[in-house]
């Protein structure tokens, strides 16, 4: 079992507070699990034939923070933090010989804005748009618990045929 600390998530408390604190519990969750590996280990692809690594999935989910708090929510147009390929496609999950400082740095900076942005909002109700869709911060929040809460499953599998390490 890794050993981390995380925020512990507000179980009695108003609807805004548990869901900020269940998100960081996600965020922290992530943490934990790339917590005390290598640069190789975190850019590891260990469950064949999945191309998912570690490294990936924090890239990947400094996008969605990006996508969702700043563009959706923020109104920004924030482009991607990592590039398309020349077939068009995000590369956020091809880490190849990606700094992983910087992913990590990214990643982080991603997710202190997307808190500043939640805590700026006056309600649970306010919106944003994706096109003609619009979409409330109540919705962003769950969703995105759901998508760390996702991509942690992976994460789990992942750390696991890195060293063996299991737990929450």
């Amino acid at each position: 079992m890794i050993d981390e600390q995380r925020t512990r998530p507000v179980l009695v408390g108003n609807e805004r507070a548990t869901l900020t604190s269940i998100l960081q519990w996600q965020r922290d969750t992530l943490m934990m699990k790339c917590a005390g590996l290598g640069e190789d280990q975190l850019r590891m692809r260990a469950v064949p034939p999945s191309g998912l690594s570690l490294l990936g999935l924090v890239r990947h989910l400094a996008e969605v923070e990006r996508g969702w708090f700043r563009n959706v929510l923020g109104g920004e147009d924030v482009r991607g933090y990592f590039p398309r390929n020349a077939a068009g496609e995000w590369t956020e999950f091809h880490v190849g010989n990606a700094d992983v400082a910087d992913s990590f740095r990214i990643w982080e900076e991603s997710c202190e804005r997307s808190r500043a942005i939640v805590d700026a909002a006056e309600s649970l109700d306010v919106t944003g748009h994706s096109g003609d869709q619009a979409y409330s911060l109540h919705y962003i929040l769950t969703h995105m618990i759901e998508e760390y809460a996702r991509h942690n499953g992976h994460a789990d599998l992942l750390r696991e045929a890195i060293d063996g390490t299991t737990g929450e």
